[in-house]
């Protein structure tokens, strides 16, 4: 039978609207302590809340609907023991949803997100489109970092010349940048579909909407492209400061074979005679 939670989520609304609020709490959350009865759903899973609204976790992201800022407060007390390196400062995106059957189902003007009816697969599809902005919103932030770090990198050089920073900072970049790569591969899967549009292809449409609202795939492909210069900069900058330290040994090399055949002439022409 499938759930619907008009009733749970209505209820608690005095305009019909829903507040949905999605967070990054931390590097992963483990979902196995939450009991079958809570259960609404699975892939992804979706908590019932008693009486206020239900909650889907997602590997780094919980995403709320319905409810309060006390009551997410409480559920985040609970997930916190469940969270692998909580954040201090979580990233955050929040929306209202507006439930109208007559309504073309994605946002309007207002920023108001409409939809059918509030079926499992609807939020949990909501929630998963809104998470996924969440951990683009942490890789933007964290990737925009090294970026300014690096630009005045490429501009000491083309101005001055020189490097202007030693081989481990460098490394460091080139660090941050593959780790970067890795974190944005295992985390916002942004261009594959969510599983659940194989089991409700009707709500491809909700979901191509949802992706151009948040702009998911110019963000990926912008986060990929300052990562792709990050790693490029960095990269011929160590190039440069390694072949200068090249250079620098080859003259200091040079230098040791002049003085030691100078030596050598001196012991031959003058001690010699």
């Amino acid at each position: 039978m499938e759930y619907n939670v008009n009733n749970l989520l209505l209820n608690h609304q005095s305009d019909n609207t829903i507040r949905i609020h999605a967070t990054l709490i931390g590097s992963r959350i483990d979902a196995k302590p939450f009991r079958a009865d809570e259960t609404l759903a699975i892939n992804p899973l979706t908590i019932a809340v008693p009486d206020n609204g239900c909650v889907v976790l997602f590997r780094y992201v919980v995403v709320f609907f319905g409810m309060t800022m006390a009551q997410e407060n409480q559920f985040l007390q609970r997930l916190l023991p469940l969270t692998h390196e909580p954040r201090n400062r979580p990233d955050e995106e929040s929306l209202h949803l507006r439930i109208d059957p007559n309504q073309l189902e994605g946002a309007d003007a207002d920023g108001s997100l409409w939809l059918h009816d509030t079926s499992i697969q609807r939020l949990q599809l909501v929630a998963e489109m809104l998470a996924r902005s969440a951990v683009l919103s942490d890789d933007e932030g964290r990737i925009t970092k090294t970026f300014e770090k690096i630009e005045p990198l490429a501009q000491n050089l083309s101005k001055k010349g020189r490097v202007g920073q030693p081989k481990q900072v460098l490394l460091t970049y080139i660090g941050d940048s593959l780790l970067s790569q890795q974190r944005m591969v295992g985390r916002a899967e942004v261009a594959d579909k969510p599983d659940l549009l194989w089991e409700r292809p009707e709500l491809e449409g909700l979901y191509l909407r949802l992706e151009d609202e948040f702009e998911l795939r110019e963000r990926h492909l912008a986060l990929e492209r300052k990562l792709q210069v990050i790693s490029n900069t960095a990269e011929t900058l160590l190039d440069l400061l390694q072949t200068q330290q090249s250079h620098r040994v080859e003259w200091y090399i040079t230098i040791l074979i002049v003085v030691e055949i100078g030596l050598t002439l001196y012991e031959l022409f003058f001690k010699g005679h």
